[in-house]
């Protein structure tokens, strides 16, 4: 039986994975290699899993194939920590994804952004309560790309949106962020989502949880910065960010796409299923292989 919405709130506390979707060589789905990848995770305490989102390369996806993806993590999972789904696009898509993942037995859906850019308060209200109102499920509202909501819009939708549990940050700007926090207040509990290298500015501000892609090759070192921020230790913290993580974070940051084929090179190459990127993200190039191989060698510790 899926969570409530305030059961799903309160486990919400720590490292949230958000797995890559793995793909054969000519790019379709590697069902195999998703259900060993899950199975790797389920081995370290995180809090909470969310397939073929943001990592998981959500907007190359089918439905079918986004079902399939759901479905066969929920199997693999049986349970053991909560599982989001990805929903969006329009509303009548985004509440079609709700109610399919309702049916394969998450526990919360993330809303992403509709496909329209120029959308207006009145036309993100009906988007996301279309999506809200599709399940009874605890919805998340990602931030992220171009829409990063004012105070005024965060409230606007908890108020409409009874299973509104939470904000995921996707913008990495804590001077909006805390202004969103000290305005809506803890009517929405609040996720770190814009990176494992923001995790010091998010816990500075009282946040508990973070989204990690890192978590997709080494768990336990994603889990790491979430012990030292909650400790705030950040003598410690900063000094494994700049160690093993910027470098990381400065790989990706040279071409838009390597966030996601960057951590399936980093799988592949631990032994893990990542496979090649679908496009239009762009896979890591032979040339950069040896930085993300002395990046694999640092975090060796953490393997």
């Amino acid at each position: 039986m899926a969570l409530t919405p305030d059961t799903l709130r309160e486990k919400l506390k720590g490292v949230v994975a958000f797995p890559v979707t793995p793909f054969h060589d000519d790019l379709s789905l590697n069902t195999e290699g998703l259900r060993s990848n899950v199975q790797a995770l389920l081995n370290h305490p995180i809090c909470a899993i969310v397939p073929g989102a943001g990592t998981g390369e959500f907007h190359t996806l089918t439905t079918e194939e986004l079902k399939t993806v759901v479905e066969i993590t929920v199997e693999e999972v049986g349970g053991k920590v909560p599982v989001l789904a990805a929903a969006g696009v329009s509303a009548h898509t985004g509440a079609q994804l709700a109610k399919q993942a309702a049916q394969a037995g998450v526990d919360g859906i993330l809303a992403f952004p509709p496909y329209y850019a120029s959308s207006d308060t009145e036309g993100l209200l009906g988007y996301y309560s279309t999506i809200a109102n599709a399940t009874d499920l605890g919805m998340i509202l990602y931030s992220r790309d171009w829409l990063d909501p004012s105070p005024a819009l965060l409230e606007s939708l908890a108020e409409l949106m009874p299973n509104l549990i939470a904000l995921k940050d996707g913008q990495g700007d804590v001077r909006k962020l805390s202004r969103l926090m000290a305005t809506v207040g803890d009517r929405l509990h609040y996720l770190g989502g814009a990176g494992d290298d923001c995790v010091a500015g998010y816990y500075a501000l009282g946040i508990r949880c973070y989204t990690s892609s890192i978590a997709n090759v080494t768990p336990q070192l994603s889990l790491n910065l979430h012990e030292l921020a909650s400790a705030v230790d950040f003598a410690a913290l900063g000094k494994l960010l700049a160690e093993q993580v910027i470098p990381l974070y400065a790989l990706r940051a040279q071409r838009k796409g390597y966030e996601v084929s960057a951590m399936k090179r980093l799988m592949d190459h631990i032994g893990l299923i990542g496979g090649p990127v679908r496009p239009p993200l762009a896979d890591i190039p032979e040339a950069l292989l040896p930085q993300l191989e002395r990046i694999a060698e640092g975090w060796k510790p953490w393997l």
